[in-house]
């Protein structure tokens, strides 16, 4: 699907003959500036996924931080667990140190 010589010369022929030699340089400037706006958007979408990746690490950091002190409160060892295997052991401690408490 290759676009050859001649099909490349009719094209130009039929752009010539559709919008004239004078606005041949304007319809190049205006597609340069889609072009453009295209990259710059792109990159912009491209920043905000690397900061909304950026920002879900950290809320994942941060939580591990306050199950570990949570589990650490109750007497958990909170190494080699993962999170939701530490998650359900808080979760059975929890009842257990409500009831002690008066």
């Amino acid at each position: 699907m290759f676009i050859g010589t001649q099909e490349l010369l009719l094209i130009i022929i039929v752009v010539l003959l559709l919008f004239g030699a004078s606005k041949i340089p304007e319809l190049a400037r205006n597609l340069g500036r889609g072009v453009a706006e295209f990259k710059k958007a792109q990159r912009e979408a491209e920043m905000e996924l690397r900061e909304l990746e950026r920002d879900l690490k950290i809320s994942k950091e941060e939580k591990r931080k306050k199950l570990e002190k949570i589990a650490q409160s109750l007497n958990i060892n909170p190494e080699g667990k993962s999170d939701e295997e530490l998650l359900e052991e808080i979760n059975r401690a929890l009842p257990k140190a409500e009831k002690a408490e008066p």
